[in-house]
């Protein structure tokens, strides 16, 4: 699936302003897809105990040496080993989707973000040239203007 497929921009408010993305929701799970896995966890886990369970049998049965429990016990690494080999597959297929995710989705909303910050910026700083400093400099004037008046006696204070 590509990036074009998952987003789909809106209308933005005007030219200069970057396009804002949107990600469709995901459809729930229906009831029959929480049922099928629901059934599939307790297979699996039903199967793990019936192992767990033969093994165990096996085990206490009075003919038992050291060698069927070194068997046994090798079988049982087996299965882990075969468990924690599809967890890491699964671990590494997630880190390869999560990179793809950062490069080719986060990368360009970032990107798009730094722009609008940056305008932003040139916006404060054209604000605060243009509109802020000289209205602070007229109020200094005219404080300082009606502060010579009063010190003149032209105007006196109200209280």
């Amino acid at each position: 699936m590509t990036t074009e497929d998952r987003f789909y921009p809106t209308e933005s408010p005007s030219l200069s302003s970057p396009p804002v993305y949107s990600r469709p929701e995901p459809p729930p799970l229906d009831e029959r897809g929480q049922r099928r896995m629901v059934a599939a966890l307790v297979f699996a886990v039903i199967v793990v105990a019936i192992f767990f369970a033969g093994g165990i049998y096996y085990l206490f049965l009075p003919t038992t040496n050291t060698a069927r429990i070194r068997d046994v016990f090798i079988i049982f690494m087996a299965i882990q080993s075969l468990l924690i080999g599809f967890a890491l597959i699964i671990l590494m297929i997630q880190v390869a989707r999560l990179t793809n995710l950062l490069e080719n989705e986060i990368k360009p909303i970032l990107n798009t973000t730094n722009e609008t910050v940056s305008h932003l910026r040139g916006t404060t700083v054209f604000l605060s040239q243009n509109l802020t400093e000289p209205v602070i400099k007229l109020n200094q004037y005219m404080a300082g203007l009606s502060q010579m008046l009063e010190s003149l006696g032209f105007v006196r204070r109200r209280r």
